[in-house]
């Protein structure tokens, strides 16, 4: 039982050598990213959809005044971060080289409590995002870029 506990602890302890603490927080961070910007296969991108993503992904207490969901694969959106479909854009932050289908929630007025109410603006848009470690973990805008 002893020489048990042994090799698990002695497990335990090599796999917190493997995977060092910054890869795994950047991981977390990446995979927020995900929550609150990232719907692969969108079903209405309307007001409804709005009202819904963001009591779904927990972005209404208090209502978030502005928030935008990245449409598509993942790999497109990983790719911003290198030069695939990045550019270097003002201080640490990638803009993509090619538009994503967005739909933009922004929250139509009265009260910051819930029930929150969104409008919903859906296009092709350029976007800005954060890196770390080739991987997406701040989205800061997006626009039509001429």
């Amino acid at each position: 039982m002893a020489m048990c506990l042994g090799s698990l602890l002695l497990v335990f302890m090599l796999g917190q050598v493997v995977t060092p603490p910054t890869l795994a927080q950047d991981n977390s961070r990446y995979r927020h990213f995900l929550t609150q910007h990232y719907d692969a296969k969108p079903k209405g991108r309307n007001d409804r959809y709005c009202d819904s993503m963001m009591e779904r992904r927990g972005l209404t207490s208090p209502c978030k005044d502005t928030n935008t969901f990245v449409h598509g694969n993942k790999g497109s959106i990983k790719a911003i971060c290198g030069n695939k479909n990045g550019n270097p854009y003002r201080e640490n932050l990638r803009i993509s080289k090619s538009p994503l289908q967005v739909t933009t929630c922004k929250h139509s007025g009265g009260s910051p409590r819930p029930p929150c109410r969104y409008r919903a603006t859906a296009g092709f848009r350029h976007i800005v995002i954060a890196c770390e470690n080739s991987l997406p973990v701040h989205f800061d805008e997006s626009f039509f870029h001429p």
